[in-house]
């Protein structure tokens, strides 16, 4: 059965679905012919906008899932992608209770509406690489010890085991993906709570400059149509149920050859290098890069998207958009 095949008529919810990530998701379920539906709390600072659906398809439920009654949108669905989650790291330090009721009890609830109304649906659960720390070892691998350095990777940690406990316990097919820096159409430029790359893709395409902090760190960065891949992948192989995985993306690339890929990828710009604030410097985890072998041999998932044909489009996507996501 092909991919279409798969997804057609499949009834699907996407939490944080107006988000990057979530979105991105939206239009790829659509245009399989799912049956999808986004909820999303739409706080501000989180990046979801309404704009990111436009020509998805998808309805928009604004609902928060600490607080709202989740019974009649958890009814019936076949499989959920649950991207809904407070990814700010320095936010997290400053206000961990926020964090962890978004993280950890936020999940709860929804687990709790799930087991009444789609006992069945499978579940992706968008985690992420921050839960091992500092690297011991590169390339990481699953089995690398967990020392998470900031608050958000604790209750980001919290959210992923209650959602693995649903498959040991009550037999969900739960399989969450631990996921590296990911870029694309979309993503929060305003700032950088998402990731550092959304203030240098702004900067760039203002004409300004952009800072590196560090710039000896690497990182394997994931396009976002790779990341999509990945996330329907995982939903359509039975075999991942159950399973934790790494999720990487292109070759590993130091912070500073990035930032002179991205310069080229927009046909000029500027950037200056700076040493790290005390306050992110407390929880930067230097240099990191995935081994996702495990998750390329589950699913036969690989990568399509070089870095630097994923910051040419990124960029030539946002050039007539920017004022929309400022």
């Amino acid at each position: 059965m092909n991919r279409a095949e798969y997804w057609r008529g499949k009834r699907v919810l996407v939490t944080g679905g107006a988000g990057f990530l979530g979105s991105g998701l939206c239009h790829a379920l659509g245009a399989l012919g799912a049956r999808v539906t986004a909820l999303d709390a739409m706080l501000p600072g989180t990046g979801a906008l309404e704009a990111n659906l436009d020509g998805s398809g998808a309805p928009l439920v604004q609902a928060d899932l600490r607080d709202a009654d989740l019974a009649p949108l958890t009814r019936d669905l076949d499989v959920v992608f649950n991207m809904a989650a407070q990814t700010s790291h320095a936010g997290s330090m400053v206000d961990p209770f926020t964090d962890l009721a978004i993280n950890g009890m936020a999940q709860l609830r929804l687990i709790a509406a799930l087991r009444e109304g789609s006992p069945r649906a499978a579940v992706v659960h968008a985690s992420t690489r921050q839960f091992y720390g500092t690297p011991r070892y590169l390339p990481v691998d699953e089995a690398h010890p967990l020392a998470p350095p900031d608050a958000n990777g604790i209750s980001k940690l919290a959210g992923e085991q209650y959602w693995l406990q649903e498959h040991r316990i009550h037999g969900r097919p739960v399989m969450a993906l631990r996921l590296t820096n990911c870029y694309g159409p979309r993503l929060r430029v305003r700032d950088a709570r998402q990731t550092f790359l959304g203030i240098w893709f702004r900067r760039l395409l203002e004409g300004e400059p952009f800072e590196v902090w560090g710039g000896a760190q690497l990182r394997d960065l994931a396009y976002l149509d790779d990341v999509v891949a990945a996330f329907l992948a995982a939903a359509e192989t039975p075999a991942c149920a159950g399973i934790a995985f790494n999720l990487g993306g292109a070759a590993p690339v130091s912070l500073l050859d990035l930032a002179r890929a991205a310069v080229a990828a927009n046909g000029g710009g500027r950037f200056a290098t700076r040493e790290f604030p005390p306050d992110r410097a407390a929880i930067d985890i230097g240099s990191y890069h995935a081994d996702d072998s495990a998750f390329r041999a589950a699913t036969g998932w690989a990568p399509r998207v070089t870095l630097e044909d994923g910051l040419r489009r990124s960029l030539d996507w946002f050039r007539p958009r920017i004022s929309v996501y400022l």
